[in-house]
């Protein structure tokens, strides 16, 4: 069913997420409604509050470029009901707020302006709209039974679906070309919501015929409408297969520390190497990293994100050749231990990516012969190449296997994680 052109999206490889939303003024995670039971109108204290006045799209938007990042996604509507645009159908929305503007309009125009493609996440949740109907985890869950019963007896997911349809039509016209729309999420199921209650198959074809070749995730609860899979919060250890073990089109969604809303007081945050392994891991398994930034109510991205926006764009400034085209290496091609390949099958050449760095060598399997150069990337000197056993005390050459001699000490830039490039024959 799937229909999404997904040529650009494989090749670019990595893109931002962006979760803003009243959630940043309790800043104590996204899902705060949630967690703390809030009802619609203690949480309208944030409505009322919300003025991002350091708010700039542009620094939002060469930050995630600097990066390397190629895309990006940006939460339109939360689970929360807060609308990021001005739409016709709520008053629930940042122009009525004392911001008074359309926030997105500037970000899709910021992010466009810096070249990157553009996304969209809509929420299929709404926790503020008079229709939709309390479940199991809706904020209000723990009320008496028969007081859910009678709130629910009012509430028509039909009006809300439709309300859904409304709303995206206007994120797919008024915006121009809009690259991946990205719905979020289904948990169907006793007291929970599918695709029944979205009317899913309406809002597919809805989605295609207002932007054909848009990418759409697989979050619908609609068997096959998905153009990419989307692990969140864990890296695959391999890559991922449909049900005939054919590989699919994936995409995991990360973030810096363990929220996607700024979240103040949050403490495990992933150090920037673990982040630019994250990258690594996810290409090397033919998928793509969506990295989550989480602003600040008052509109800025916090030192800690930035920081480590820095350090994939000192990493990336010198070893996106690596990342960019590329995916998984073939199956010939073992990987030595503590390393990863990608491959870039246009170029035909092999990246090895030495999550600790080897001693003097490094032995390649099913590679002998079949090398022409090798070199660091990040300084594009050469590394010396051996595939002859040796009679005196240095490593031996296993058979079949390309030797790389190795300078025991690395140049300073862009070897937070080495690369070596193998030009193959």
């Amino acid at each position: 069913m799937g229909k999404g052109d997904t040529r650009w999206f494989v090749h670019d490889r990595f893109g931002m997420f962006i979760h803003w939303g009243l959630y940043s003024l309790p800043a104590r995670h996204e899902w705060v409604r949630h967690a703390e039971r809030i009802p619609n109108e203690a949480y309208e204290i944030y409505f009322e509050m919300f003025n991002p006045d350091l708010f700039d799209p542009k620094a939002w938007a060469k930050a995630a470029r600097e990066a390397g990042m190629k895309y990006f996604v940006i939460t339109t509507k939360h689970h929360e009901g807060f609308c990021l645009w001005d739409t016709k159908y709520t008053d629930y929305k940042v122009t009525n707020t004392p911001v008074g503007r359309d926030l997105l309009r500037e970000i899709v125009d910021a992010f466009r302006g810096e070249g990157l493609k553009v996304g969209f996440y809509y929420s299929l949740l709404d926790w503020h709209h008079p229709d939709f109907t309390i479940d199991r985890i809706h904020p209000l869950r723990d009320l008496p039974p028969e007081e859910i019963a009678k709130l629910n007896s009012t509430r028509d997911m039909k009006r809300y679906a439709q309300y859904m349809r409304d709303q995206v039509t206007e994120l797919l016209t008024n915006y121009g070309k809009v690259d991946i729309i990205w719905f979020d999420f289904s948990y169907p199921g006793e007291n929970g919501k599918g695709r029944d209650d979205w009317e899913s198959e309406k809002l597919y074809e809805l989605v295609h015929r207002l932007q054909p070749g848009i990418i759409v995730d697989n979050r619908l609860d609609l068997p096959g409408s998905g153009d990419i899979e989307t692990p969140e919060q864990y890296t695959p250890d391999k890559g991922m297969v449909d049900a005939e073990g054919k590989p699919v089109v994936w995409e995991g969604c990360q973030t810096f520390s363990g929220s996607w809303g700024y979240f103040r007081d949050e403490m495990s945050w992933k150090s920037p190497r673990m982040c630019i392994e994250m990258l690594i891991n996810h290409v090397s398994r033919g998928g793509n990293l969506l990295m989550n930034v989480g602003p600040t109510s008052r509109g800025y991205i916090d030192r800690r994100a930035l920081d480590r926006l820095a350090a994939y764009g000192e990493w990336m400034k010198y070893n996106s050749r690596s990342i960019y085209g590329c995916g998984a290496a073939p199956a010939e091609f073992p990987v030595p231990v503590d390393c990863r390949y990608t491959w870039n099958p246009e170029t035909k050449r092999l990246y090895l990516h030495c999550l600790v760095w080897p001693f003097k060598h490094v032995h390649l399997e099913n590679l002998a012969g079949k090398v022409k150069y090798a070199q660091l990337l990040a300084d594009g000197s050469e590394i010396r190449i051996r595939e002859e056993k040796t009679d005196n005390l240095n490593s031996h050459t296993p058979q079949g296997a390309l030797t790389l001699e190795l300078p025991t000490l690395l140049p300073g830039q862009g070897c937070e994680v080495p690369v070596i490039e193998l030009v193959l024959k």
